[in-house]
């Protein structure tokens, strides 16, 4: 029993003493290392509007991205099959549904970097002002669940 209240103890004194993320360059970044989105998505599993607002910025961002790599490979492959191909008039319709794609992904891709940074703010806005003693910002609960009663330490 000393155990598990230690290991316990350790893991939420870790956990409680969460760093604000900085948005910087379309880098995140805590303590000055950067995170990938993995570590970001992990860390914001606390905070789910926050996580909600960050995987749509991802989904705006991929989407975005895949039309414009498309748009961008079907002009390319059009104009390559034009200029080497003798009978081929260039541009077709392979041409003018590429850059129609990569007119789309404008502004698909456009607001994605203002979301992440709103997800950051909503992350740091939630997470509470780190006091240096720990008398002061100490509580301890005791919570009920489906699995039975326990106690919470928040440092």
């Amino acid at each position: 029993m000393k155990q598990l209240f230690l290991i316990v103890a350790i893991l939420g004194f870790s956990i409680s003493f969460a760093q604000k993320l900085e948005y910087t360059n379309g880098k995140i970044y805590q303590n000055g290392e950067q995170l990938s989105s993995f570590e970001t998505k992990n860390l914001m599993k606390t905070d789910l509007k926050a996580l909600r607002v960050f995987k749509n910025a991802k989904t705006k961002e991929s989407l975005g991205g895949f039309l414009l790599g498309l748009g961008i490979g079907g002009t390319v492959a059009d104009l390559v099959m034009g200029l080497t191909s003798d009978d081929k008039k260039y541009p077709t319709a392979i041409t003018y549904a590429g850059v129609g794609l990569m007119a789309v992904s404008i502004p698909i891709l456009s607001g994605r970097k203002k979301m992440v940074q709103e997800s950051v703010d909503i992350y740091n806005q939630g997470l509470k002002d780190e006091k240096k003693t720990l008398g002061d910002n100490f509580e301890l609960n005791i919570v009920n669940n489906s699995n039975g009663f326990g106690i919470q330490i928040n440092f």
